[in-house]
């Protein structure tokens, strides 16, 4: 069985408990959600059937009928958009093509290249971490992640981060492996969809799943949450009551909307002062003042 993963990169996190910790990033293929409303004036529905049923936010579709997927020849050259899922690529499967398909041994020699020794653990002790990211990293790989932890390559390997919307449960065997392993600490960066998405509150926030994650021993857990307006500041509200129902009390982060440093910085100030109003805790989108919204960062 091989992964198949759209990017690998190394770079700084950007966002939530570990930002600027060198970290080289698994980008998987597929998602459940397609989270197309970021960036615009709707709440809701903002989107276009396609001819094969799928739901498509404009500017995505706007790309296919202009043929971006069949005229562009690498992952790394296709257009960044400024509306809907920033990594569109990674969700819709009129990309796939774009795909690595690899065997964990491949895999691993691939991300262990982008690191500066060529290892997890350097010399001067300090650690790259490594980030499994999407699409959704826990929809369909949860087998093969075993099978990549323990490969023998992986044993300095001492930080691993799950970037998840949330909804997917744990296989029982994978709960079983990292109920067991004792090499890295496992952390999981949850990122439940607010309606400022477009994604229906029902199949959002999934608070059952939360606290599975919240169950496997010895990891960290914390929500991170895009907002942009005050009627998105009271629906973190909401939804964090509902995970603290769920007997789930952890730390709980907003990070600016905006995908270009224009949109970010108009948020910014005010995503900072609400958090400071509510006690929660503010997370920049570095990799955007760093690097602009581009493949690879």
């Amino acid at each position: 069985m091989k992964l198949r993963y759209s990017e690998a990169f190394y770079s700084v996190q950007g966002e939530g408990k570990f930002v600027g910790v060198p970290s080289v990033f698994l980008r998987t293929f597929g998602c459940n959600f397609r989270c197309m409303n970021f960036g615009t004036d709707e709440k809701r529905d903002r989107w276009q059937q396609h001819a094969d049923g799928q739901r498509y936010n404009p500017e995505v579709l706007g790309l296919l009928e202009a043929g971006v997927h069949e005229k562009t020849t690498k992952f790394e050259d296709l257009p960044i958009v400024h509306t809907g899922c920033d990594t569109y690529a990674s969700i819709y499967p009129e990309f796939k093509h774009f795909n690595k398909q690899a065997t964990v041994d491949e895999v691993v020699e691939h991300i262990l290249s982008l690191t500066p020794e060529g290892k997890w653990t350097m010399d001067n002790g300090q650690d790259v971490h490594l980030i499994m990211t999407g699409g959704e990293p826990l929809l369909a790989w949860q087998r093969l992640y075993i099978e990549l932890f323990e490969h023998p390559r992986m044993q300095d390997l001492k930080n691993v981060t799950f970037e998840t919307n949330t909804t997917q449960h744990l296989k029982e065997d994978f709960v079983e492996y990292l109920n067991t392993q004792d090499k890295f600490e496992v952390t999981w960066s949850c990122s439940p969809k607010l309606s400022v998405s477009g994604e229906p509150w029902d199949t959002a926030i999934k608070p059952d799943v939360a606290r599975q994650y919240s169950l496997v021993d010895g990891s960290d857990i914390y929500f991170k949450f895009v907002v942009a307006t005050e009627d998105d500041f009271e629906e973190v509200g909401r939804a964090v009551q509902e995970y603290r129902n769920a007997g789930i009390q952890c730390p709980v982060y907003l990070m600016p909307l905006g995908g270009r440093s224009e949109e970010y910085n108009l948020n910014v100030k005010e995503v900072a002062e609400a958090c400071m109003e509510r006690g929660w805790r503010f997370t920049p989108r570095l990799h955007i003042s760093l690097f602009g919204n581009a493949w690879g960062t």
